[in-house]
Parts: structure tokens; sequence; C-alpha cells
């Protein structure tokens, strides 16, 4: 029995999700959960096999009666958004994840939890388990890095899935059925930047941007929730014409699927400022939180003289990055014209990380209307380009449009009713799935997103609700045992 959740239900879904947590998963560095999901095939005598990227299938014969029926793919991502508050000493490579009850909800202490999707995942494992269930044919997909590429999605070939419907559990809502989703696209700025002396009068101080929500950059992306590159960026940008202020180090934001939740900089001032600068960061702590007093209100502007550099950046590097950070778009970008309260275009000002040599702003860009991603990213390259800076693009990936005459759609509809006594809400969403990339590498495929209720994933504030859980297993179950024949 889990030692945490184990006494939740449904109980087996809950052990199996808290073996999940003690897992270290990275995206890219997810070889010790494939290996437990291999040996997990090896003990249930349950057929498998593994692509070159790395993603796997497990496979699960019908149950007595139900060999008819279509073959049904169960699917889900291994890896997980590792995100942590900035006090909090945690190893996402070694440490496992921490979860406990807070009411109605799992949460992780001081860590994303990684629900996405390791609740789907456990979903999965579940039916595979249980010899009782009454289902069709089934084939659960485990993918590979979904939270920073897409690797396994992009990866995947034709014959290595038999299925020509899949249920995709990666979504965060038990009372939505998601029949579609935006494309994405990423944006790297580089700044190329020579290190230069310190100015002898100057002296030094940290400021800093944290308490904000972050989030999921598809998601929460038209909340109005804060984005610390911006907050710093702005007072960055101010404090060089009014201080003569130098910029030794900056870094913000972690992931390119994350609005950013943290921001530092280091700078230098002449001495003559300091108290001019104090009184500004005042002034900015109290602008900002009553900006955001409804969206944001943790939010913390922070000031504190620090120990001198030894380098600073360049002169010019320095205006040329802060004018572009400044003036780089974030956000909501359009509104769909055809689905009330859809996002159609965003945009996310993602990090901000130094090296030795250079510094590395990445965005990235969504849309449901291909053009509009690709003018979105253009419009960023643009301010960057103008700043100097090198642009390159990831490969993107596609949107999933929406197919109101599936068959899959039409099962979870009606025993959702039948179930639940009121309708589903059937949606597009602006965050991106895999199915997008799945439905280009299988043509025809028939698929359907739907996961219980979360809030707050790819951040430290990620909870996962008790008894959506317990629902959206109910609901699974019983659209397994209704799928359609061939």
């Amino acid at each position: 029995m889990g030692k945490v959740l184990g006494h939740l239900q449904p109980q087996r879904v809950w052990e199996l999700f808290e073996e999940i947590c003690g897992i270290p998963r990275p995206s890219k560095k997810e070889e010790k959960i494939i290996g437990w999901l291999i040996d997990f095939a090896k003990k249930n005598k349950l057929d498998y096999r593994r692509d070159r990227v790395g993603n796997i299938v497990i496979s699960k014969p019908a149950s007595p009666g139900y060999e008819k029926k279509k073959m049904l793919v169960l699917q889900g991502h291994v890896d997980m958004v590792c995100e942590k508050n900035a006090d909090v000493t945690h190893d996402f490579d070694k440490d496992p994840i921490q979860p406990f009850i807070d009411g109605d909800w799992v949460k992780a202490k001081g860590t994303t939890l990684g629900a996405d999707n390791g609740i789907g995942m456990a979903f999965q494992l579940a039916i595979l388990e249980d010899k009782d269930l009454k289902h069709g044919p089934l084939e659960c997909l485990f993918t590979v890095d979904e939270e920073t590429g897409l690797t396994g999605a992009f990866g995947l070939e034709p014959g290595f899935l038999k299925g020509r419907m899949l249920l995709n559990l990666d979504s965060e809502d038990d009372t939505e059925l998601c029949i579609g989703c935006a494309g994405g696209l990423d944006t790297l700025a580089t700044f190329n930047y020579e290190r230069v002396n310190n100015e002898t009068d100057h002296i030094a101080f940290k400021v800093s941007v944290s308490g904000l929500k972050g989030g999921h950059s598809g998601d929460d992306i038209n909340k109005g929730r804060g984005n610390a590159n911006k907050i710093l960026a702005r007072i960055l940008w101010n404090c060089e014409r009014m201080f003569e202020m130098r910029l030794a180090q900056i870094d913000g934001g972690n992931l390119r699927n994350a609005i950013a939740r943290e921001a530092f900089a280091i700078l230098t001032i002449p001495r003559k400022f300091k108290k001019d600068l104090e009184e500004t960061i005042r002034q900015y702590a109290k602008d900002v939180a009553e900006e955001q007093k409804s969206n944001e209100p943790g939010v913390k502007i922070n000031l504190h003289e620090t120990a001198k550099p030894e380098c600073l950046i360049d002169y010019s590097t320095q205006s040329r990055l802060l004018g572009a950070l400044y003036g780089a778009p974030h956000g909501v970008l359009g509104m769909s014209a055809d689905i009330p309260g859809l996002v159609e275009t965003s945009t996310n000002l993602a990090s901000v990380k130094m090296t030795s040599k250079n510094i590395l702003v990445a965005s990235s860009q969504r849309s449901s209307v291909a053009s509009l991603k690709k003018d979105a990213a253009d419009m960023v390259s643009s301010v960057f380009q103008l700043a100097g800076a090198k642009v390159s693009h990831g490969d993107g990936y596609p949107g999933w449009t929406p197919n109101m005459k599936s068959e899959i759609l039409y099962v979870m509809r009606t025993k959702y009713k039948e179930l639940f006594g009121e309708e589903p809400n059937v949606l597009a969403i602006h965050a991106g799935l895999e199915c997008g990339l799945i439905g280009e590498k299988y043509p025809g495929m028939d698929m359907i997103s739907f996961g219980p209720k979360m809030k707050g994933v790819h951040s430290p504030d990620e909870k996962l609700s008790i008894p959506s859980v317990e629902k959206s297993w109910k609901f699974v179950l019983e659209v397994l045992k209704n799928i359609p024949e061939e």
C-alpha cells in the first residue's frame, strides 16, 4: 500500500501513482521510469515493445466476450515538468516527489507533483493489471519527452500502433472532453556578450521578482498572470536610464511551456544613486502589487545589496537585451472568432539564461491557426533581430483539428450523461497535446482527450483533485466496456 495515498479510492490507482512519484522522470531523462514500465509488463506477463526514441507500448488482450470490439489505444506521457520553489532543495534527477494530502487535493512538497501526466500513467497501469475489467483489445502507449520537445510523438513510426481509436489521458478537467488543440513553435534568441571590468565607484545589488503563480503557458496564458521576466525587464530598462545601471547577471523562468514565476538580476550603480534606487524599487513593488492585486496577490519585488561582481556584461549587449526583453510581446495575441472563450494565438516569454559567452532567451508561440502561429513567431523574431540577437526556431508541432463525428466522442458523451446526469463540455484547448502529432503520424486516428481535475500544473502549486480521480476512473471504465465493435 502507498505510504501516503494508498487509502484513497480507487486504491490501486493511487498506489501506482505514488510509486510513479518515487521514480525520477525529468524530460529527456526517462530511463528509470521506462525500465520500471518494462518490469511492470514482464511481471504481469503482458506483451510490450519499445521504439527507437523510447516510447513503450504494452498490450492487453480483450476480456472474454469483448474480442470483436475495436482496439483502443490509451495514451499518456512518462515525463514531468520539474519546477520547484527557490527555497526548496530538490534534485529532480535523484529525489522522489513527496506527495501529501491537503483536504480534497494531493499536492507535492515545494515541487511540481507530476500528476501531469503521472495520474494518466496510473490509470493505464491499473487497467493493464486488473484481470477482472471488461474491455476490448488494448494498447497502452507511454510516450517520452512530451514536456520539452514532444520527442516521443514526433518519433512515432508507422506500424508501431495497431489501434485506430485513441483516448489521451492528459487533460485536466473531469467535466471536459477535448477534441482539438493548438499547434506550437519555439523561438530562441541568442545574444553574444563580452565580459568587461566593473566600474570602480559602483556598488552591487540583487533585485528579484518572486511569488507569482506561474502556470501552463497554454492553459493559463489568458488568466492575466504576471510574467517575472517581463516585470524584471521593465525595472531594469528604466533603471539603466535613471541610474547609470550596469548588468552583471540575469536569470528568469525555466521551461518554454511555463509562465515565468521568478527572476533576478545582479546589477551595479554608482554609490551616489543608492537611496534613489532603493526608493524606485519600493515604488515598483507598490505599483506591481496594485496592478496585480487580483491575479497575483503574492507578488514580491525585493532589493538587497550584495557582493560586487568581478565582471559586467558589455554595455551594448546589456542595452540591446533589456530593450528586447521589455519590448517582446507576451500573452494573448488573439481570441478565436469561432469558439467563444478559446485563445487562438499567444506567446510566452519563457526564460532568460546566461552562459559564459551567451544570453539565451527562450519563448514559445501557440495558435490553432498555422499561419498565425508562424506570424507570432515572426513577430517575436523581429524584436530580437532588431536587437542584434541570432534567432532560431524549433521544429514546432501541429494542431489537432476537431472531429464532431468521432465515434469515441459519441461514446464518451453518451456515457458521461448516463453516469453523471449532465452533458460534458466538448471543447478545443489552447494548450498543446500529443494528439496533433499522433494524428499526423496516423491519419484517420479517432482521438479524444480526458483526465481528472488538476490545477497549477507546471508549477509547485500543482494539485490533483481526489474526488475527481474517483469520478474519472469510474467514467473511463464505463467507456472501455462500450467501445464500438469493428
